[in-house]
C-alpha cells in the first residue's frame, strides 16, 4: 500500500476506504465478523471496532 491509501480526510473517504478493506478481506478469505482493537499509538486514541454482517430486505 503507498501512503496516499491511508491518507483519509472526509467521512466519505473512510467509508470508501473501509469498504474496499473489508471486500478485499472477505475475498480473500478473511473473516472479517468480530471485534477488532486498533493501538491508537503516537498520542492517539485507542479503538474498538466491531463488525457485523447484515442481510437486508431483498438480498438473496
Amino acid at each position: 500500500m503507498t501512503d496516499d491509501q491511508f491518507d483519509v480526510d472526509d467521512a466519505a473517504v473512510f467509508e470508501e476506504r473501509l469498504t474496499e478493506l473489508i471486500r478485499s478481506a472477505h475475498r480473500n478469505g478473511v473473516s472479517v465478523d468480530g471485534g477488532w482493537e486498533v493501538d491508537g499509538a503516537d498520542d492517539h486514541p485507542d479503538w474498538d471496532v466491531v463488525v457485523t454482517s447484515v442481510q437486508r430486505a431483498g438480498d438473496d
